[in-house]
């Protein structure tokens, strides 16, 4: 599988631009997992660090869950990888934890995060709340914004990661 990624055109409107950025951060990511094997994938960074790209990949669906599932669409559906006992669940991974597993999980609850964006309209306020964000409500263009800006600090992870497994860099 080639990961195609689209820089968002320069004179988009507001809307196609941000979800034109979180696209390409989605893209980058799997980009930086394409082609390695599940063991090189479960590398983890340095010691005491739990971070592998496995790891990162579980928690970006994590993520999207949360956001566009709870909070976003008021839906109830609980964490996938973690737990209120294991906060960092997503990032552990073992010999159990494969790439087709993980990214059909993180390709799903990013179908889900898109079904669920194209309801709102940017300044749409959020139907559900994050439980440890307060009462303040959140709008669609918060929660894309702030999903560009997860998805930007954890592909910054990604390109270490890669480039210690197999000297790969880029963009």
């Amino acid at each position: 599988m080639t990961i195609e990624r689209n820089e968002p055109s320069r004179a988009a409107d507001e809307r196609t631009m941000l979800d034109g950025w979180l696209e390409y951060h989605r893209a980058t990511l799997a980009a930086k997992c394409e082609g390695l094997t599940d063991e090189q994938l479960r590398t983890k960074s340095v010691p005491p660090s739990e971070l592998s790209l496995l790891g990162l990949v579980r928690h970006m669906a994590d993520v999207e869950r949360g956001w566009y599932r709870r909070v976003l669409a008021g839906e109830d559906a609980p964490p996938i990888h973690y737990t209120d006992d294991d906060l960092d669940g997503d990032f552990r991974t073992g010999p159990a934890d494969t790439w087709e597993q993980a990214y059909a999980t993180w390709q799903e609850e990013i179908a889900a995060a898109r079904r669920h964006a194209a309801d709102f309209a940017l300044d749409d306020l959020a139907k559900g709340k994050h439980r440890h964000r307060g009462d303040e409500p959140f709008n669609l263009r918060w929660i894309h914004t702030h999903m560009i800006e997860e998805y930007a600090r954890h592909n910054g992870h990604a390109d270490l990661l890669r480039e210690a497994i197999d000297g790969s860099t880029g963009d």
